[in-house]
């Protein structure tokens, strides 16, 4: 439910600056068509260039972590929202990087705020409400990677983590 936790953690406002990391995963790929569909001005990445934000960033949707976060963190603007959904880039190390810019945390008044699917669950039936809608006229799409058959799994799951996907990456076991 990217959707109902975007609104929720960062209450973005029309015309606001969002990044979203790993903008073109399966939960990044809804939260930018939700931010735009708000009225906001959205700014994705998708891979290891560094980007330019040269206004700063009102909100962020952390998915990444490391060395991204401590980018955003510097070009924050002031009373920044980011809503922490993931931390790819920290779930294989032996040890977590630890950020260098939290400062900004405090110096811009950042309200940085980590979350679950399961804090919202019991709004699943209104983002249901929103989101059907949204789909049937075409204003929300998805994008998956498929992959064929079980034997494939172990290299779209490498796949996954290498960056080589687009979109939510899905094993097709069987189409019964």
């Amino acid at each position: 439910m990217p959707g109902h936790s975007f609104y929720e953690v960062c209450s973005p406002k029309k015309g606001e600056t969002v990044f979203i990391s790993a903008a073109s995963g399966a939960v990044g790929q809804l939260v930018g068509q939700f931010a735009k569909l708000f009225g906001c001005y959205v700014v994705g990445s998708v891979g290891s260039k560094e980007k330019v934000f040269p206004s700063g960033i009102d909100i962020y949707f952390e998915n990444v972590g490391g060395k991204m976060l401590d980018a955003v963190l510097l070009n924050t603007r002031l009373h920044g929202r980011i809503a922490v959904c993931g931390m790819i880039s920290q779930y294989n190390l032996e040890e977590p990087e630890g950020e260098q810019n939290l400062l900004c945390v405090i110096t811009k008044r950042i309200r940085m705020e980590g979350f679950i699917v399961l804090d919202y669950y019991h709004l699943y039936p209104k983002f249901v409400q929103m989101v059907l809608p949204l789909i049937k006229e075409g204003k929300i799409t998805y994008v998956e990677d498929l992959a064929k058959g079980l034997e494939s799994a172990p290299s779209a799951l490498i796949e996954l983590f290498s960056g080589r996907n687009v979109g939510k990456q899905v094993v097709v076991v069987d189409r019964e």
